[in-house]
């Protein structure tokens, strides 16, 4: 299945843990809502680290994502992986296994993000699979 929408994004920065300084890293809340298929808000943390060099840096994060997917409520996690080396993009966002709550359990998939003139795009492929606990 797929969903596909927009999504508004916040990004406040936050100190990172003491005693990493010398790491260069950034640390960042994250603040989405979902327009489209996925009807939702999340929230999360996001790290990052940019390189000496020109467009290469790379960032983790994990986002509790709660609301709608297809008119069915509840919750997943996702978490992202992202480098840029030298301006070629590798970005890998999928679902934490076992995250989905309510009528999300069992949600597994990846997602697609793009923006183009300011605008932040999402294209979510994901699967809904019965849960273990439903097979007892």
């Amino acid at each position: 299945m797929q969903a596909k929408g927009t999504f508004d994004v916040q990004l406040p920065v936050h100190s990172v843990a003491p005693g990493t300084e010398a790491a260069q890293l950034s640390r960042k809340a994250i603040h989405k809502t979902f327009q489209g298929g996925l009807e939702a808000n999340s929230l999360g943390e996001m790290l990052a680290s940019l390189s000496t060099i020109p467009g290469s840096a790379g960032y983790v994060a994990m986002e509790r994502v709660e609301g709608n997917l297809a008119g069915r409520p509840g919750s997943f996690v996702l978490m992202h992986f992202g480098t840029m080396d030298r301006g070629q993009r590798t970005l890998i966002i999928q679902v934490v296994p076992d995250s989905g709550t309510g009528e999300l359990e069992g949600l597994s998939g990846t997602m697609e993000i793009d923006v183009r003139d300011g605008q932040h795009y999402y294209l979510f492929n994901y699967e809904l699979m019965p849960t273990r606990s439903s097979n007892a």
